[in-house]
């Protein structure tokens, strides 16, 4: 309508703007929800940090069965490996010693399975490990022990 000032909308604009409207709604429930399936709450909000810790014990199980400490030598051709080096960030390294999980127990034990992984995938000069394996001591907000034990995948070259 000309010269009243209101604006008219055609039917299927109206319909089409609540649509998106109640998408955009169910999206973001979707994320939200999700956020507490996924160990970084990516999506979720916290308002305080958990007051976790944890530590692991983690060994360099060889093809022989033998249970090698990571801190102790570690076969190459060249320099030994150092777990600290290879890692390179400080929410896994120093894993011996008992650690806050700034992102929360969960989040900081996926890290640190993570770290596993890639540090079996990343050794080329270790010819005889089979798996990285980590025993892990986590307090959830002060209770606990929560004890897991997180492992590499196998390597291929020890098979």
């Amino acid at each position: 309508m000309e010269g009243t000032g209101t604006i008219v909308r055609t039917r299927w604009r109206a319909r089409l703007v609540r649509a998106f409207f109640v998408a955009v709604l169910l999206a973001q429930s979707v994320l939200i929800l999700r956020s507490y399936d996924d160990p970084h709450n990516f999506f979720g909000f916290q308002p305080f940090n958990e007051s976790s810790t944890w530590k692991a014990d983690i060994v360099r199980v060889t093809v022989d069965g033998r249970r090698i400490p990571i801190d102790e030598s570690w076969p190459t051709d060249g320099d030994r490996y150092d777990w600290d080096d290879l890692v390179g960030w400080r929410v896994v390294q120093h894993p011996e010693r008992t650690k806050h999980a700034y992102s929360g127990l969960d989040a900081s034990l996926d890290f640190l399975d993570e770290a596993l992984d890639w540090v079996a995938d990343h050794t080329p000069d270790d010819t005889e490990t089979r798996y990285l394996e980590a025993d892990v001591t986590g307090f959830r907000n002060t209770r606990g022990p929560d004890e897991r034990v997180l492992r590499s995948d196998e390597r291929e070259e020890a098979r």
